[in-house]
């Protein structure tokens, strides 16, 4: 596998953040819509109220414009893997492959069959057939999510494979233990649930919209009421998630968990940074400046949350790279040993192959074994120093903690939305309908953040300790990867302008006008 210029990578790796940040501004907002909408049909076919069955139609509107784009950028971003990232997809193709093959055959022509129905079957279709193919239009678009996020978790987590040397490709063996991994069902519900929040704030947001301007009460407070209890519900369970995630996150990503807390230096009994700053004159991982310029600290929380023991060792940056502390599986690894590891597996596998071409079958099973035995090193053998196993610290540090900041403020915001509401104070509390209003945009800004702690955490990583990025990309000009870039970048910002624009058009219309 040859590794290609830094200059490809880099651009190879912006085209591909870009992209997906873009793809994320919509699918967040599909998930927890879908939801609100097909809840509030329900109340309209047990109610038989037409205000309720107004108030679907409005955000069902909404929906469908949301839908189409979000949809228009992810096909690009599946694309992307042959494109720019082809030794990837030539080394991991038969397994990451499935489940996106699932979510083309499965969830996406489900979602394709029943939102015509949704859309177009109001007065051709009986009530209760019409809400059928809502709900089933919104299993479809959490299904899709669901096998994405599959794929996503298995590069975090590898699991349910073996490595084939004859084709030099990973083999899926397990496909319920990929599925089922801890880690893919952890961020299936971490993820749809953070797109269940914005729906709420989304809902809320627009709702006091019309409250400020004296429109619509009726559909208004109907809206509040469902979207924010819909919210507290979901970003009380996107902390528990959250929590998983972090579990997960010790035990299978320690230099991630080190990222998040800015640990270089690892220590039992570790506190939980509840608020810090960290210091620029930070340079290496092994020098002695402080790495932060202030802090506060919960003692012992950070072992309890990753260890589910306060008084357990939890590795900082330093330890990671020099190895030699207890893990459950014995002595960590220094970075020295699994990159000998992994050069190891590369050249065994090299001899294999050389093996197999000259018919010395006993030499073929030797090198064979030795390739197995440093697999799970195998990514090692491609990076040539210890930095290369650290992510950008201040990216990951505070994306996490402000994404965590801004978890408990919906809490708080719900809570008190429906305090209000429940006291009938909603209506003439308009220093709160503002809050609400402007209150929308931060929903965006917590699920990038949260992307950004998933994958920039995980770097230098394509698949964890198997395939690092610049082994994972295309062999083509980074010209080319720069044009698409600018191209892409152009479309996507006119596709987010127009989803603007036709949302705030439909918005200023109102129900009523639908």
């Amino acid at each position: 596998m040859e590794i290609l210029n830094a200059s490809l990578v880099d651009w190879s790796r912006a085209q591909f953040a870009m992209t997906a940040m873009y793809h994320w501004l919509f699918v967040p907002l599909t998930l927890g819509l879908g939801v609100i909408m097909a809840m509030m049909e329900s109340l309209y076919v047990k109610t038989g109220n037409e205000e309720w069955k107004k108030a679907t139609q409005f955000w069902m509107t909404l929906f469908g414009v949301n839908f189409a784009i979000g949809v228009a950028t992810g096909i690009i971003l599946e694309f992307e893997f042959g494109t720019n990232w082809s030794n990837y997809s030539w080394f991991v193709g038969d397994i990451f492959g499935a489940p996106l093959a699932i979510e083309g055959i499965m969830a996406f022509f489900m979602e394709a069959t029943f939102i015509s129905i949704m859309f177009f079957g109001w007065n051709k279709v009986s009530k209760k057939f019409h809400l059928a193919s809502t709900w089933l239009t919104v299993t479809g678009a959490t299904l899709s999510a669901l096998w994405i996020l599959v794929a996503n978790a298995w590069m975090q987590y590898p699991v349910g494979m073996h490595f084939n040397p004859e084709t030099v490709r990973n083999e899926m063996t397990d496909f319920w233990s990929i599925l089922l991994s801890p880690v893919a069902i952890n961020k299936f519900f971490h993820t749809v649930l953070s797109g269940w929040v914005l729906g709420g704030l989304f809902v809320v947001g627009v709702s006091s919209w019309y409250l400020i301007k004296k429109r619509q009460i009726d559909f208004a407070l109907r809206s509040i009421l469902v979207g924010s209890i819909f919210g507290i519900v979901s970003a009380l369970l996107l902390a528990f998630t959250g929590d998983g995630s972090a579990y997960n996150v010790s035990q299978r990503q320690p230099m991630k968990l080190a990222a998040m807390e800015g640990l270089y230096e690892g220590k039992s009994g570790a506190g939980l940074i509840a608020v810090g700053v960290l210091n620029s004159e930070k340079k290496s991982y092994n020098d002695s400046v402080n790495p932060y310029l202030f802090k506060i600290e919960v003692p012992k929380l950070l072992s309890l949350l990753a260890y589910r023991d306060a008084d357990a060792f939890v590795p900082g940056v330093k330890d990671i790279i020099d190895g030699g502390y207890q893990t459950k599986d014995g002595l960590a690894l220094s970075f020295a040993e699994k990159q000998a590891s992994g050069k190891e597996a590369i050249q065994s596998l090299a001899n294999y192959q050389k093996a197999v071409s000259v018919k010395d079958t006993a030499e073929a099973k030797l090198q064979k074994a030795q390739l197995e035995k440093n697999f799970k090193h195998f990514g090692y053998g491609y990076l040539d120093k210890p930095e290369q196993l650290i992510p950008n610290v201040p990216t990951v540090f505070y994306s996490f903690h402000l994404m965590v900041i801004l978890g408990m403020y919906f809490i708080a915001l719900f809570a008190l939305v429906i305090y209000y509401n429940y006291n009938k104070k909603f209506e003439n509390a308009g220093w709160l309908q503002w809050i609400c209003l402007l209150s929308i945009p931060l929903g965006y800004v917590a699920g990038e953040l949260g992307w950004a702690v998933a994958e920039v955490g995980r770097q230098p990583w394509a698949i964890q300790d198997i395939l690092p990025v610049q082994a994972a990309i295309s062999g083509i000009s980074s010209q080319s990867v720069q044009i698409t870039f600018f191209l892409f970048l152009v479309l996507f910002t006119g596709l987010l302008f127009a989803e603007v624009r036709i949302m705030l058009k439909q918005i200023k219309k109102g129900p009523e006008e639908h």
